[in-house]
């Protein structure tokens, strides 16, 4: 049949995972517990991929599996209605980073450490942030021995300090984080999260951490950021996860096809991120949301009748 989209699909709904169901892929997920610093260098994956039941989407090229496209739907969903709380209702210690009567250096580099160690799932997400954190103004670094880190974590033992003196050190050289998240005032909002993305790029400050920060930042309205493209590169899992479901690996076309698919699904750009994240790891990271929170039923549908599902 001809979806909405103008895709050629023939899916299989039966075998179709659904969030939070035991049909997710859960070989070599890493648990929001875990400390990052435990990994070694090299992972092995083992996700598997949904039968091949005769679906197809110009859409998402990659996929043969209805099993698989109903999974991404969901996932991709998801992080559109993550995306749509920050903005309107967040959670957790991301009601402290919109604040603005709060310091605007304090709410930035709470969003750094956000980002940085990642929330935890489960009931307390921001427990490990909340043993870390410090105050920019003290100067102190932050307390990450022992803290549990987030499934999205970029911290590492090893490195941990450095990076944070590397943020440091490139915040002090701009003479602020509001100086430096800013740069220049005549930057529309794609081309500051360009920008800073590209400059943000320090040891051991990983893709997947530089983007949530500034997405964050922008859902969070600390910062007019909007991002214009999803930065794949190297083996970063929402790259690697692109690459499967788009069926490409030139990272041009990636961004093109990205672009494509949400402008399809009618998502922000930046719900990819998180949506492509977790469909690679083969469970749902939840990402400081609350317990429990669920794809808004409008939101997916749309997704779903996008892809032709």
């Amino acid at each position: 049949m001809v979806s909405p989209g103008g895709q050629t699909t023939r899916p299989a709904r039966s075998g179709a995972g659904s969030a939070g169901t035991g049909d997710r892929v859960t070989a070599g997920a890493r648990t929001g517990s875990a400390r990052a610093g435990s990994r070694s260098g090299v992972v092995v994956r083992r996700l598997s991929r949904g039968a091949e039941d005769g679906f197809r989407s110009s859409l998402v090229p990659g996929l043969r599996s209805g099993a698989d496209a109903q999974r991404l739907a969901e996932e991709l969903a998801f992080a559109a209605t993550r995306m749509d709380l920050l903005a309107a209702d967040p959670p957790g210690l991301y009601a402290e980073v919109a604040d603005p009567a709060q310091d605007l250096e304090e709410r930035t580099w709470l969003a750094f450490l956000i980002a940085y160690l990642g929330p935890l799932d489960g009931d307390a997400p921001f427990e490990g942030i909340e043993q870390a954190r410090t105050s920019w103004s003290s100067g102190e670094p932050p307390r990450l021995d022992g803290a549990p880190a987030g499934p999205r974590t970029a911290y590492v033992d090893a490195r941990g300090q450095r990076t944070v003196d590397a943020y440091r050190a490139w915040a002090q050289r701009a003479g602020s984080q509001a100086a430096a998240f800013t740069g220049e005032a005549g930057w529309t909002a794609e081309r500051r999260f360009a920008r800073v993305f590209e400059r943000l790029a320090l040891p051991g400050l990983d893709r997947g951490a530089r983007f949530d920060l500034l997405a964050s930042l922008g859902r969070l309205g600390v910062y007019e950021l909007s991002a214009g493209a999803l930065g794949f590169g190297g083996n970063d899992p929402v790259t690697l996860a692109a690459k499967r479901v788009l069926g490409i690996g030139d990272p041009l076309l990636l961004e093109r096809r990205a672009a494509d698919l949400a402008t399809a699904c009618r998502l922000p750009l930046e719900a990819l991120d998180v949506g492509l994240f977790n469909w690679e790891r083969g469970s749902r990271a939840t990402l400081g949301m609350r317990p429990g929170t669920e794809p808004d039923p409008d939101v997916l549908a749309g997704v779903e009748r996008a892809l032709g599902l």
